[in-house]
């Protein structure tokens, strides 16, 4: 099925060139672009002269040591032509983004099945909101951002790798087009960035124990075991009902996110300067970055689920990063709502500003299942032990295992 998948991705990549040779090509010719792509995206990711301040690059804040997420336990990176502009949103892993399906508002099991008793509402799409379908697409953001690589426009990215040491690996890339059309060249750019991104061995190795306990390789430990199944208990942590942790139908190791989104109501994170307008707030799917569903109030205050694969390997956590640890992160889910003071600030009277971060207006919109179907006084969903054990259970999601 992976093989199947990987010769499926790389027809899709070189179609979205441009390149009609892809329709007939054979097999080995087409791994062959596709390498000379992969190689090119390898060195540009890593190259920090594509930036505007010249020590920024897509590693810098996607950092192969990490699965390629945050370096560091900052909860946004700094950017910008100084390295001084901070940004708005945790940096995510970008790793296990591969078969991330396109967005879509209504998404159903069966594209075949009419009825609407099982939409699962939005789902898809890269980025916390969503808003971008392809990695080359998601690939400009970065590029041109005023807060992250900060470069004014296509052409400034065009002369900056033709400067750089990849310019025979473009000219490879381009075959016999111009290297004088800019918006060809910069399309390639992003198509290498794309490729690379969906390269197996360091973007979806399936090699953490977890995968070792699914092929029968390794066995978890009393505490994992435990963790796993209060992961999968609907009445425990739940888990698994956005995050999946068994394999598909047809073999496919699983993703640990369904793609889809909510509305967690994780605290407001003073540490973003954004925050400190009291009138600003980032609602996710219905803006302020993503403009198409910002007259769907019912989606304010969602953001898509992220696989939970390396995730232990983070510094900061959920789509601000509020938290700093994966125990803070889980235990938010355990008492939410039965001990709001622990985790919102107190308002001058004393009472506690629960849900701090999402407007009054869009309240409504909070996720209540379990193990948020508890309120104030009641006990929490999962114990401090259990808590415990379903860190340990992630921890087994790192790749990288050996037994």
């Amino acid at each position: 099925m992976i093989r199947k998948l990987l010769l499926l991705l790389s027809c899709a990549l070189l179609l979205a060139t441009g390149d009609a040779r892809a329709e007939v090509m054979s097999r080995a010719q087409v791994n062959r672009q596709v390498s000379i792509l992969r190689d090119l995206g390898r060195q540009l990711f890593s190259d920090p002269t594509l930036s505007a301040s010249g020590k920024l690059s897509c590693a810098s804040c996607h950092d192969p040591a990490r699965a390629f997420g945050p370096p560091n336990s900052l909860s946004v990176q700094l950017g910008g032509a100084d390295l001084n502009q901070p940004g708005v949103r945790a940096a995510p892993s970008l790793r296990y983004i591969q078969v991330t399906p396109q967005f879509r508002e209504h998404y159903y099991d069966s594209d075949d099945e009419a009825d609407g008793s099982v939409d699962n509402g939005p789902t898809g799409g890269l980025t916390w909101d969503g808003r971008m379908d392809r990695g080359r697409i998601q690939a400009r953001l970065p590029l041109l951002a005023d807060n992250e690589m900060a470069n004014p426009d296509a052409a400034s990215v065009v002369r900056a790798v033709k400067r750089s040491p990849s310019l025979p690996l473009l000219k490879k890339a381009m075959g016999n087009r111009s290297l004088n059309d800019t918006d060809k060249v910069f399309d390639i750019i992003l198509q290498a960035l794309e490729a690379y991104e969906q390269t197996p061995a360091e973007f979806f190795p399936y090699s953490s124990k977890y995968d070792a306990f699914l092929a029968g390789n390794a066995t978890l430990s009393a505490e994992e075991a435990r963790g796993l199944a209060l992961f999968d208990e609907p009445a425990k942590g739940n888990c698994a009902h956005c995050h999946l942790s068994a394999r598909s139908p047809d073999g496919t190791p699983p993703q640990f996110t369904d793609y889809g989104f909510a509305a967690l109501a994780v605290p407001r994170n003073p540490a973003i300067p954004a925050n400190a307008d009291p009138a600003y707030h980032d609602l996710g799917l219905c803006g302020p970055y993503r403009s198409d569903m910002k007259d769907h109030p019912e989606y304010c205050g969602m953001f898509k689920a992220p696989t939970l694969r390396n995730v232990a390997l983070r510094g900061s956590f959920f789509h601000n990063g509020v938290f700093h640890t994966l125990r803070e992160a889980v235990a938010f889910y355990a008492d939410r709502d039965t001990n709001p003071g622990r985790w919102y600030p107190k308002a001058p009277d004393g009472s506690i500003r629960r849900y701090d971060d999402l407007p009054e207006t869009y309240r409504e919109n909070i996720n209540l299942e379990p193990p948020f179907d508890r309120k104030p006084g009641d006990p929490p969903a999962l114990t401090e032990g259990e808590v415990d054990d379903i860190v340990a259970f992630l921890q087994a999601l790192t790749d990288g295992y050996r037994p």
